[in-house]
Order: C-alpha cells, then sequence, then structure tokens
C-alpha cells in the first residue's frame, strides 16, 4: 500500500491549482479596472460575455500577437507592468490599421516559476492600458507549464476583437498613385527585433539547460549610454506606443495604414496596397534613433537588415490623399511625409 509521503500530487509536479484559484480573484480585482458598460460578466466565468452596441452595418475586427522575447529582458530586469503595455497597444495598433475601435481583450500568461506577484503585475499592466485605450479585459488565462518553460521563463500572449461601421474600414482599396505617406514616430523597437538585440549584448539569453549569470546580465541593461541619455534596459523596455488617441479623429482621412512590426519597412508598408500600387520610400526623410544606431554599430549589422528587422524610429505609415496632407501633419505630433505611392507593385526606395 502507497504511504502518504510517496503518493504523487499535481501540485508535486509543479502545478498548484489550489494556488491558482487563489490567484484569480486577485487577477480578477485587477480586470475590474479596465471596463466598459457592454461588459455582462466579470473574470471568473467559463467565458467572457460583452454585447455589441448599436451598430447599422457592424464588422468585428480582431488579431492576437505576443510581446515576443522582449519578456526575456523585462524578467532580467523584474519589470512586468510594462510588456503589458506592449501587448495591449500592439494589438490596439493592429486592428486601427483596419479602423476599428477597440472593445474587449483577452490575454494567455503561459509560464513556469513566475511568483503570483509577478502574476498580477503582468495582468495589472494589460488592464492598465486596456483602460487607456477603453477596451475591456473580459478574462484570460494563466497556465503553469513545468518541463515547457524554463524556471522563471514566461510568454505573454493577448486576443482583441473591435468594431467599425462598414462604410468607415480601412482596406486600402482607395488608395491612388500619387497619395502622400505619412510617418509616425515610433518610441523604441516596440516589440520586434529583440532575439537579435539579446545576442548582441549578450544578456536574457537564459534558456532550459543552459544557466547564465543573472547579476552580469543585469549590468548590462543598466549601463548608461551618453547617446542614448538613459540606460540599455529602460530604451530597451519602453513600451510599444499606442496610435489611438491620436488617430481616432482623423481615422476618416485615412486610405490605408500600416502598423510597423516585424519585417520593417519593406515587410509591412507594402501589406496595405492592392494590385499595381506600391510604396516609394525617401530614407533622408529622418534620421534612425540613438538606439538603433547603437544596435548597429555594436553588432556590425547591414542596412539592409536593420530595416528588414527593426522599425527604425517608424512605428506606422498612413497612406492619404495628397490634399489631405498638410492638414494631417499639423495634427499628428511629430509626423513627416516619409513618400508617396507609385505605380508598380513592391517596395522601392527613392
Amino acid at each position: 500500500m502507497m504511504s502518504e509521503s510517496t503518493k504523487q500530487t499535481y501540485a508535486g509536479a509543479g502545478v498548484d491549482t489550489a494556488a491558482a484559484d487563489q490567484l484569480i480573484s486577485r487577477i480578477a480585482s485587477v480586470a475590474a479596472t479596465a471596463r466598459r458598460p457592454e461588459v455582462l460578466s466579470d473574470v471568473g466565468p467559463f467565458a467572457g460575455l460583452f454585447r455589441l452596441g448599436e451598430y447599422r452595418d457592424p464588422v468585428l475586427i480582431a488579431s492576437t500577437d505576443s510581446v515576443g522575447t522582449k519578456v526575456k529582458l523585462a524578467s532580467v530586469l523584474g519589470r512586468y507592468e510594462g510588456v503589458g503595455h506592449d501587448l495591449v497597444n500592439h494589438c490596439v495598433n493592429d486592428i486601427l490599421t483596419s479602423g476599428a475601435e477597440p472593445l474587449f481583450f483577452l490575454d494567455y500568461i503561459g509560464n513556469f516559476g513566475l511568483s503570483d506577484d509577478q502574476k498580477v503585475d503582468l495582468v495589472r499592466g494589460v488592464a492598465d492600458a486596456c483602460r487607456a485605450s477603453g477596451c475591456a479585459l473580459i478574462g484570460g488565462e494563466t497556465a503553469d507549464m513545468p518541463g515547457t518553460y524554463a524556471d522563471g521563463d514566461y510568454d505573454l500572449v493577448g486576443f482583441i476583437v473591435g468594431v467599425a461601421e462598414r462604410e468607415s474600414v480601412i482596406d486600402g482599396s482607395e488608395i491612388e498613385a500619387g497619395d502622400a505617406l505619412i510617418a509616425l514616430p515610433s518610441n523604441g523597437l516596440h516589440t520586434n527585433g529583440y532575439s537579435l538585440v539579446r545576442r548582441i549584448f549578450g544578456t536574457g539569453l537564459s534558456a532550459p539547460g543552459q544557466p547564465t549569470d543573472p547579476v552580469a546580465e543585469r549590468a548590462v541593461l543598466e549601463e548608461e549610454y551618453p547617446e542614448l541619455s538613459l540606460t540599455l534596459g529602460d530604451a530597451l523596455l519602453e513600451p510599444h506606443r499606442c496610435y489611438l488617441g491620436v488617430l481616432k479623429p482623423v481615422l476618416s482621412k485615412i486610405r490605408g495604414f500600416a502598423h510597423i512590426t516585424g519585417g520593417g519597412l519593406p515587410g509591412n508598408v507594402p501589406r496595405v496596397f492592392s494590385a499595381g500600387l506600391g510604396p516609394r520610400i525617401d530614407r533622408r526623410s529622418w534620421e534612425a534613433p540613438a538606439i538603433f544606431k547603437l544596435i548597429q554599430e555594436r553588432g556590425e549589422i547591414a542596412d539592409e537588415e536593420m530595416f528588414a528587422t527593426f522599425n527604425m524610429g517608424v512605428g506606422a505609415v498612413l497612406a492619404v490623399s495628397p490634399t489631405d496632407l498638410d492638414g494631417l501633419l499639423g495634427e499628428l505630433p511629430g509626423s513627416w511625409q516619409i513618400g508617396e505611392v507609385v505605380s508598380g507593385e513592391g517596395f522601392r526606395w527613392a
């Protein structure tokens, strides 16, 4: 007969469901700070309920994404709330490219070894960013997965649903040759290129079976660089900028909208054009911010690789009528004309 000391338990295998139940109440109180009147159920049931409001011809617009390996640097510095902002802002921008108002959001945390406080910090960052965007956080999942993640590792994924009237959807169909392209500045790397950055600077590289020196890795990120006017970690963990606030008043004037994420300008701007049209970008119209120059110099990276990996200081590109160009440049702080729409498909530099 098996003794009490030798009986196997789920908690002994690394998954404590009793502790998870206690965590849910803490997460529910955080999620409740990001609510909308249409929400019909708080966090806790098996599904979130959201009542669609009054629309004439609504189109639901959805997207999903993760923070990627930026979470590795956040772990090195023990900062968890910021990547919650990254996640939400990235997803809000993605559906904003179609003209959507964000309605509700769900998050997923896969991990092993995160404390309850760290998990709550992640959700608090998500909730804060949702509230700032007028988006309800209606549910999520926290999965403890020993054997899949190394101790202390985690992944953060988000799912967003928004809505737009069919007549207001931005789909690129109105773009014409001769339209102007407006750039909106990024505030750093946003959420792309971190696997390369971690290798260049030798930090955030921990993996199962490959222990690293956490003190040394933290020291790398705490180093100050005169050209940055802040530490490397502060520059790399700057949260992904959200464009909803600045663009919502002018969405009706936007014919096409590219969110510059993985793949950079060459990989993202052509995605908004229909057959027979493409972007011509003037590389001389802006100077890449200091963080990108530092990465390029330290890693000895070719220009082509930099522009295919990073946003290089451009977070979004808008296609607009030439007649709206000057007015929009005046309404969008920090914006500039980065190029124009031309006949012929594919990306090209001016």
